[in-house]
């Protein structure tokens, strides 16, 4: 067996439980020095940042991997109401608190990084900088989510988080085998084994009556697709194991999938929630940072807003896209994403 570093010695993982809003967070910290609060996307967990728990800490700081709340051994509450936007910056205040500290840095990756802007955006006395991973940061503002999402893809196709709005319906999809739909979404959007170009986009499913779907497991009936069909039937992508992905099937086997894929089912709630707090348009200000990959659909899909950064995050200190790299950045890249955020966390004033 290879020895640990010397780092990881000095500094073990450690997972506690913490009291918030949802009922309890559980967290994995390692390290001392300032706070950064790493949050993670969909469909993962704090073992999302297992790369960048023993670096941040080797380079000087506490770093604090959580299970948001719905995932793991943190909090499920029954109502997909207690899933909004504020409740999950709540969740994160209470861990800052509950760490005995005042202030923290973001650093959040998918989901993740939507949250942690939000956090930053909403209380900016808590969290004093944002790194961003794989989503580019939009104000809140413009049309409904729920109106925006219908459009895409026309009447043949229906998007992924369209497809996630209903109770049970992606359930129905993923819970018979977990661990097979997870190896399949985390290969569609990894650059290795992504699907070949022309490929369906494994973003969508066939709509009702367009002929096209075969409904396997959807619950549906005929002429209803999944996502899962989509999926490249291939090895797993190179940054993940059969160890690993048994680690992230075993937390959603025994959790199910509705408290993840709650978030999707409050976009419309956060939209009206920020507005009736006065943050429609408003900018990030504290020192930010952005890390996409250029095979990723958020940072093309989202292209303009990543063009909009002057406006929307007037103290962006870097903005890097790393060529040939999927979603999962911190995963995938973890080495280079490393360097920048250590690099990052050092340049920001104490």
């Amino acid at each position: 067996m290879p020895h640990p570093p010397p780092h990881s010695l000095a500094h073990p993982l450690t997972h506690r439980l913490v009291p918030s809003p949802a009922g309890r967070i559980h967290l994995v910290e390692q390290g001392t020095g300032p706070l950064v609060l790493l949050v993670h996307g969909f469909p993962e967990s704090w073992y999302s940042w297992r790369h960048q728990l023993p670096a941040l800490a080797a380079a000087g700081y506490r770093a604090v991997a959580i299970d948001v709340r719905g995932y793991g051994r943190s909090s499920r509450p029954g109502a997909t109401s207690a899933y909004r936007m504020l409740d999950l910056v709540d969740d994160n205040v209470a861990v800052v608190h509950a760490l005995g500290e005042s202030s923290a840095v973001l650093v959040g990756h998918d989901w993740g990084a939507t949250i942690a802007a939000t956090s930053a955006l909403v209380r900016p006395d808590v969290f004093r900088a944002v790194a961003l991973l794989s989503v580019p940061y939009s104000p809140p503002g413009g049309p409904r989510p729920s109106e925006v999402f219908a459009r895409i893809g026309g009447d043949e196709e229906e998007f992924y988080v369209s497809y996630f709005q209903e109770p049970g319906r992606a359930e129905a999809e993923i819970e018979p085998d977990v661990r097979g739909w997870l190896a399949g979404f985390y290969a569609a959007l990894s650059a290795d084994t992504m699907p070949e170009p022309g490929a369906p986009d494994p973003h969508f499913v066939t709509r009702a009556g367009s002929g096209r779907g075969s409904g396997r497991g959807s619950g549906r009936g005929s002429g209803v697709g999944t996502l899962r069909e989509r999926f490249p039937r291939r090895q797993l992508p190179a940054w993940l194991s059969d160890h690993e992905l048994d680690v992230y099937a075993g937390e959603f086997e025994r959790t199910g999938m509705s408290g993840a894929l709650a978030r999707y089912r409050n976009m419309d709630r956060d939209w009206e929630d920020l507005a009736d707090g006065g943050h429609t348009g408003a900018p990030v200000t504290q020192p930010s940072l952005f890390i996409g990959g250029s095979l990723d659909a958020s940072t093309t899909w989202l292209a303009d807003a990543i063009n909009a950064y002057p406006v929307t995050l007037p103290a962006l200190t870097g903005s890097h896209i790393l060529e040939g790299c999927g979603h999962w950045v911190q995963q995938e890249r973890p080495e280079e994403t490393n360097a920048l955020l250590a690099d990052w966390l050092n340049s920001l004033p104490a």
